[in-house]
């Protein structure tokens, strides 16, 4: 009996270890299938790429659980069934990033390579010069020396302002603080200050700074500092919260019981454990403002020099400068020299954005505690 039920396994190229599993080659095969039919269906309504790409996914979702039901079991199918689809919605998330990444690499490579575009502004660039470039087909002038340089300084005025007043309040809601009135209010702001729209924190910096200083001067650089900070101090203040409350009760008790005051435990033992995820938290918040676009153009004005003084004149930024170039071109009939201006601003910012990312992964790498080996 038992020969030949082996026999019979043998004959069909298939061994005991083997038997209750579909073939290696099935998922290809029902792939392929899908397509086919994919294809087969479309041609009849109208075929195009993504509708084709999309009905092939299903079909071969489908295809895959109904083999695995009968070739295997059903528990099998049902686990093979969530993880295809788990995997499509990987897929799915994915696809508008490469599509963003691809797009604005494509288009605004050019621009970016173009002689002079990182050290040069908008004087003197009219809509003459920028007619003379597309007819003659000769390099376009004009760059985002000035655009970029306004982002850095409002940029870095707001994560001096936003960084210690964030670090402080999490070290006080942490540390001080019992759960009183204060803490829950300062809590419930914070909550509320994180959902708020970009635009409300640029009105506010320029209602302030108008009450300051008056109007007609009151748009300068530091008053996108200002508008940036009220959007960046809600998100140190959580990130850093977070991290504050993951360092070990023990390490405290231990500093303590050494005689050692609560102030000093906090910068000597608390933050330097922390510090990781700290730094890490406020390069993120870097990240998430150094992109805003409605505030600063509240706030800071539009420019076409480089200025580098945060309290007098209008700024340039990179995120208003896309908006500008896209917008309002400098030459309505001869709009691609600030089409190309605009997609190559726009990989500078996205290639900023991307180094403060991996800034924030390797300060997390160089200051997370060490592990004593073994």
């Amino acid at each position: 009996m038992t020969t030949n039920v082996k026999t019979d396994l043998e004959n069909k190229g298939r061994s005991r270890l083997t038997v209750g599993q579909k073939p290696r080659w099935t998922w290809a095969a029902c792939l392929a299938g899908s397509a086919v039919v994919a294809a087969a269906v479309l041609a009849l309504i109208g075929f195009n790429v993504a509708g084709w790409a999309v009905l092939t996914a299903v079909l071969y979702v489908a295809s895959m659980y109904v083999s695995t039901v009968v070739l295997e079991n059903r528990r099998k199918a049902t686990n093979g069934l969530w993880t295809n689809l788990v995997f499509g919605a990987f897929v799915i998330a994915l696809l508008p990033l490469v599509s963003v990444l691809w797009t604005v690499l494509s288009i605004g490579l050019p621009g970016l390579l173009a002689p002079g575009f990182l050290a040069s502004d908008m004087l003197g660039i009219t809509g003459a010069v920028d007619q003379q470039s597309v007819n003659e087909g000769t390099s376009v002038l004009g760059g985002v020396a000035h655009a970029l340089v306004g982002s850095l300084l409002i940029t870095i005025g707001a994560t001096v302002i936003s960084v210690p007043i964030g670090l402080l309040t999490s070290i006080y809601l942490v540390e001080y603080s019992r759960g009183g009135f204060f803490s829950k209010a300062i809590t419930f702001f914070v909550d509320v200050m994180t959902g708020i729209p970009s635009i409300v924190a640029g009105l506010f910096a320029a209602g302030l700074m108008m009450t300051l200083v008056g109007p007609g001067t009151n748009v300068m650089g530091f008053s996108a500092v200002l508008a940036l900070s009220v959007l960046m101090i809600p998100v140190v203040v959580r990130s850093t919260e977070e991290m504050l409350r993951v360092v070990p009760n023990e390490l405290r008790e231990a500093s303590y019981a050494l005689g050692v005051r609560k102030w000093r435990t906090i910068l000597r033992v608390v933050i330097p454990t922390s510090i990781s995820g700290i730094a890490s938290g406020v390069t993120l918040a870097i990240a998430r403002v150094i992109g805003e676009t409605a505030p600063i153009l509240v706030t800071a004005g539009v420019a076409i020099q480089t200025n580098w003084n945060l309290f007098q004149d209008w700024m340039m930024s990179l995120p208003v400068y896309i908006y500008r170039q896209m917008m309002f071109p400098t030459a309505p009939s001869a709009p691609d020299a600030s089409e190309q201006r605009a997609w190559a601003a726009a990989l500078v910012l996205i290639i900023i954005v991307m180094l403060l990312n991996l800034l924030a992964r390797f300060i997390a790498k160089a200051f997370a505690p060490k592990k004593s080996g073994r």
